[in-house]
């Protein structure tokens, strides 16, 4: 994690963005650098954004409740359809990305907040 928090800064990351000619891949890592490690505002947009994808380009997934933060929770069985893979392929990519980023995308416990 300390690696890839390190290979960017917020200058760097936004001029990615900016950029018209830049690879999938790049901007990818741009905006994933920002999700986790932007200014807090930044973050909340790339939140809003990302709750508005899915609800447009996966509208049969919907939350099934929200952490204390207001973070949206799925559920994982669903997730996998939705992104045409296995429930054990979308936990082992979350767990990944857990590993590598220390946050915390997998919730088992009590049951998530409702908000209606």
């Amino acid at each position: 994690m300390t690696a890839f928090k390190n290979e960017w800064d917020l200058s760097m990351a936004l001029q990615v963005l900016q950029s018209e000619t830049v690879d999938s891949k790049l901007w990818s890592d741009a905006v994933k650098w920002l999700f986790l490690f932007g200014p807090p505002q930044i973050r909340e947009m790339i939140s809003q954004a990302s709750s508005m994808a899915t609800s447009e380009f996966f509208p049969d997934l919907s939350p099934i409740g929200y952490t204390e933060e207001g973070e949206p929770l799925y559920d994982i069985k669903k997730l996998a359809e939705s992104l045409g893979m296995s429930e054990e392929e979308a936990l082992a990519k979350m767990a990944e990305l857990e590993a590598e980023h220390h946050v915390q995308s997998l919730y088992d416990g009590p049951a998530p907040h409702k908000i209606h």
